[in-house]
């Protein structure tokens, strides 16, 4: 046996069949629910597998999952992983001409989609030279121009193949690929061994503890636990943090709880009915929501089962964090670092904040180095983060991106990732921004996330995001789109300057303010800082 994701689910199952694993929520609000135990969902993914086969995707091959959080997207993963096909995540929120790109860009050999998405499939479909093989879930709306490949309905490819395994050997070799969101540019498809992923992005099957040393030993640690706990992943199961959350809870043999979309309060009823240990979300824009139902409408919610909340992808600003933590004062926040390329990294420290910066606790794999030369930085001295070890292989398709952002040194595999630190004596990283983000005005840098965080300490404001807008004089000046908190008046330039004067230096507080009706973000929560640009630079505002 070998760190083998199929295989080490399928250790688990041999061990507790008869725990629950998945409870679904189709349609918050309604009562609709699936709940499948290991066994049951083990038998799932074995269908998913053999319809592959004998369809002729082949081990490999690559297969697109262009879904809504659901039974199906979990139990296709899984399917795939079994059949050693390559699952590929897809935006569902991309159109037909992103789509295309994607679908080429992966070579995707096969498709499983939710039917609301039977037009954009059709639309890109022609664009594509390697897909294949279709597999719809649900009923396509009405007047949906068809595919040019007919789908196979997915009660069809499911009933079609066998409930057994009967599967040949697998490889920690085998990959599983996490195409980028893509909101800084053009998707990429970050290519992992499993073995690799299995360590950095599921932590060995111990993200709070000791990993495995030898992949046996994962169902031997559930067999001897008990159960109990409760993970419930809130964002799109495509964002990969969240896919790797579920496999957490698979690995340690407790339950995940998944819906179809995030809706704040549905979130809230089921963390009560369902006993919910463990949530994984993504930055202020799903915690905000979360505590202003907290402090409305579902302000009686038992939530005493909740242990912790972590987010990942976006940081929790201080503001939000305080009001959570008024409201559930019993629950452990945490402010996770990771990103496609590296896994995890690290927590933020108790004082992470816009006093101090986004200060990490980084584990013994994370570095500050200098891009040009890989040494580690100096104390005090800005470099980029970096991960050595178990790191992905590189970019599909794309060794120019590869050779810029992966390297060896020291006889060990590296990731360079994009964010920009320092490093202090004790070892704590200050993450100062994305350095493709990073905002030149008069020859001083400044970095979007820092502004952002003073910005979402104003009262009035809800939502924030920052970028560079061309200045004649300065190069570049610093833009802020705000949402306005419901209810509250839009405050003016100066009223915003003045508050974050009290918490940044004058060459980082905005001399542009654009009052937007919504912050646009992905379906996941993060930033889109391309549409926050494109509004900056419209919007006809001037300088302050």
């Amino acid at each position: 046996m070998e760190y083998n994701l199929a295989d080490l689910f399928e250790s688990v199952v041999d061990a507790v069949p008869d725990r629950e694993a998945l409870v679904y929520v189709d349609h918050p609000g309604t009562g609709a629910e699936r709940r499948l135990t290991y066994a049951e969902l083990d038998a799932a993914a074995n269908r998913v597998a053999h319809h592959l086969a004998d369809a002729g995707v082949k081990p490999g091959e690559h297969l697109g999952l262009h879904l809504y959080n659901g039974v199906e997207y979990l139990q296709t993963v899984l399917g795939c992983l079994k059949a050693r096909v390559v699952p590929v995540n897809v935006n569902y929120r991309y159109v037909a001409e992103e789509l295309a790109y994607l679908y080429r860009d992966a070579d995707l050999a096969a498709l499983v989609f939710d039917a609301e998405f039977t037009e954009r499939v059709a639309a890109a479909l022609p664009r594509t030279d390697k897909l294949r093989h279709l597999v719809r879930v649900g009923t396509a709306p009405a007047g949906a121009p068809e595919p040019a490949v007919r789908p196979v309905p997915f009660a069809q490819a499911e009933a079609s193949g066998s409930d057994g395994r009967g599967f040949g050997p697998r490889s920690g070799d085998d990959q599983f690929i996490i195409y980028t969101g893509g909101t800084t540019g053009m998707p990429k498809g970050v290519m992992w061994r499993q073995e690799d992923l299995f360590f950095s992005g599921l932590g060995g099957g111990a993200p709070t503890g000791e990993p495995v040393k030898a992949p046996e030993e994962l169902a031997e640690r559930v067999a001897a636990g008990g159960d109990g706990i409760t993970f419930f992943p809130t964002p799109p199961l495509m964002h990969g943090t969240s896919t790797l959350t579920a496999f957490i809870g698979f690995f340690f043999g407790q339950r995940v709880v998944v819906h179809r979309k995030f809706v704040p309060h549905e979130v809230l009823r089921t963390i009560e009915k369902e006993k919910v240990s463990s949530v994984s979300l993504v930055g202020d824009a799903m915690m905000r929501p979360l505590v202003d139902a907290l402090n409305g409408p579902m302000r009686d919610t038992d939530c005493s089962s909740l242990f912790s909340v972590s987010s990942s992808g976006a940081i929790l600003s201080q503001t939000v964090r305080d009001q959570f933590r008024a409201l559930v004062p019993h629950v452990m926040l945490l402010n996770n670092f990771g990103s496609s390329e590296s896994g995890f990294n690290g927590t933020a420290t108790d004082d992470s904040g816009p006093g101090k910066g986004f200060r990490l606790r980084v584990n013994s794999r994370t570095a500050v180095v200098d891009p040009a030369t890989y040494a580690p930085v100096a104390p005090g001295e800005v470099g980029r983060i970096a991960q050595r070890g178990h790191v992905p292989l590189g970019y599909y398709n794309d060794p120019g991106k590869t050779a810029e952002t992966f390297f060896e040194a020291g006889g060990e595999r590296w990731v360079l990732l994009g964010d920009m630190a320092t490093v202090d004596e004790e070892g704590i990283v200050t993450v100062l921004g994305r350095g493709s983000q990073c905002i030149n005005t008069g020859g001083e840098k400044v970095y979007p996330e820092e502004v952002e965080q003073a910005l979402k300490s104003h009262p009035d404001v809800y939502d924030a995001l920052v970028a560079g807008v061309p200045d004649e004089t300065w190069g570049n000046r610093v833009a802020a789109v705000v949402q306005v908190r419901a209810g509250a008046d839009a405050p003016g330039l100066g009223a915003i300057q003045a508050h974050c004067r009290t918490r940044l230096a004058g060459y980082k507080v905005p001399r542009q303010l654009v009052i937007a009706p919504e912050i646009q973000r992905s379906p996941s929560g993060k930033a889109d800082y391309r549409w926050a640009r494109s509004v900056a630079a419209g919007s006809g505002g001037h300088p302050g």
